[in-house]
């Protein structure tokens, strides 16, 4: 006997919905690739107007680039950390028996879930100071640093969200089998619930760490050295050849769809796997 209740559940992938990811071949990634930096490049070097091709130029720069882009990869590794170290916490005091903590976290997830990433990353740049003085001891806090701060708020509340939405996900059965038990609350969290949240909380994890790789390039704007300021750099060092604009823009685009576009294939499969049925 199936009983029909009102909690979200994770519905199973159609497989008309995998087709687009199914049809995506080697030559289709390929043929973007060819598209935004050869392409570009093979038409500028018909004209003849400069001695360097841009495709030998991209060359050339392409090691810096890739440096910057590491760099990229460095500041999301570490505000996904911090993000999620936090917002589990604020996520676990949305569902908290207390009821101030309920209130602050559910207060404080809403305040940075809603508030612009730009405007939280500016907020980190310029009003945190350069240097902490802790006892005599200086810590410099570099730009860097800084950063994976400021991108680390959205991301913190956003898994606030995801558990506090995979918590409440789980049927009330789930808890009052604990407490017939003698469990506490907090063994009940930690040995029963959580556990099975976290297939739950994978995929949206997983799609929230993508968006975030992608708004690394913020960091641009307060000159951050990462791939986009390279990128700036090395464009104004040869003299600022329009000529170069698609291929070298056009590599920063390859780069980040090579390292995004598995990692949107791979929350796929788990949304697949991991589907919940009534």
């Amino acid at each position: 006997m199936s009983y029909k209740t009102d909690l979200p559940v994770m519905l199973p992938v159609k497989p008309r919905a995998l087709e687009p990811f199914k049809s995506l071949k080697k030559r289709h990634i390929l043929l973007i690739a060819f598209l935004t930096i050869v392409g570009p490049s093979l038409v500028f070097a018909q004209t003849g107007e400069f001695e360097k091709s841009p495709l030998a130029i991209l060359l050339d720069w392409t090691p810096l680039l890739l440096s910057g882009f590491l760099f990229n990869l460095v500041i999301s590794f570490g505000a996904m950390a911090l993000g999620t170290l936090v917002g589990g916490l604020l996520g676990l005091g949305q569902v908290s028996l207390f009821a101030p903590t309920r209130a602050s976290s559910w207060l404080v997830t809403q305040f940075f879930r809603n508030a612009p990433w730009l405007v939280l990353l500016f907020f980190a740049m310029f009003l945190l100071p350069f240097e902490l003085n802790i006892f005599g001891f200086k810590l410099p806090l570099p730009d860097w640093f800084k950063a994976i701060l400021g991108l680390s708020l959205p991301v913190m509340a956003n898994v606030s969200e995801i558990v506090r939405g995979a918590v409440r996900s789980l049927p009330s059965g789930q808890w009052e089998a604990a407490e017939s038990l003698a469990y506490t609350r907090r063994q009940t969290l930690w040995l029963i619930i959580l556990p099975q949240c976290v297939k739950r909380m994978l995929p949206p994890w997983m799609n929230l760490y993508s968006i975030l790789t992608m708004a690394t390039v913020l960091a641009s704007i307060v000159g951050v050295s990462e791939v986009m300021t390279l990128t700036g750099r090395a464009l104004a060092a040869e003299g600022g050849r329009t000529d170069l604009l698609a291929p070298f823009y056009g590599l920063v685009l390859v780069l980040f769809f090579i390292y995004c576009y598995p990692i949107a294939r791979f929350t796929v499969w788990l949304e697949h796997k991991f589907s919940v049925i009534n």
